[in-house]
């Protein structure tokens, strides 16, 4: 018998791997992190799967998401990455991913870490939510404005509410899958 998932998994197996392997599971690792904001920013607009299909070419094209590396982008740089079919060719997008890399090493430098940073946002443990159905999960939350809002502030960019809070679910901060998915118990 096949497991129970969230719905939004749907068939695609790209999309049922990153479900089922990673979607909702904690993440203290500071390169992951940056990762993931760079990603969901370059995701604003466009679904998750155009990202993660395309996910090998950006970290091909981000240097592996290494933030020291990415904040010393050039222009030169950034006219190359434009030519790179293997990420979206958003000037503002990949403007955006050195940007927040610049933004990120300040809040290393400020807090000890990234992670330690956005942690303190849900006092250092996942918030555990009993969503029952997809309509259930909210697009963003009080605690995605705050965490925003203080993105915003400290100078990064493409940090919305809405895509903080899908980062917040991808990186485990809260736990939105749906408590008849197999996963729910499982990343807690």
């Amino acid at each position: 018998m096949e497991q129970k998932r969230c719905t939004w998994a749907g068939t695609d197996p790209v999309y049922i791997d990153y479900h089922d392997t990673e979607w909702g599971v904690p993440v203290y690792d500071d390169r992951r992190l940056f990762e993931f904001l760079i990603l969901e920013g370059a995701q604003a607009g466009l679904s998750w799967i155009t990202i993660l299909k395309r996910r090998d070419g950006y970290r091909e094209a981000f240097d592996d998401f290494d933030p020291v590396r990415v904040a010393r982008f050039t222009p030169n740089k950034v006219e190359k990455l434009l030519q790179n079919p293997g990420i979206i060719r958003n000037r503002l997008k990949v403007q955006s991913a050195i940007t927040n890399a610049k933004a990120f090493l300040r809040v290393q430098d400020e807090f000890g870490g990234f992670s330690r940073y956005q942690w303190a946002f849900v006092d250092n443990r996942p918030v555990i939510n009993h969503r029952c159905s997809m309509k259930d999960i909210p697009p963003r939350t009080d605690l995605s404005d705050k965490l925003s809002r203080d993105l915003k502030k400290r100078g990064f960019t493409f940090v919305g509410s809405t895509i903080i809070y899908a980062h917040m679910q991808a990186v485990g901060m809260v736990n939105d899958h749906v408590v008849s998915c197999f996963r729910y118990l499982q990343v807690q």
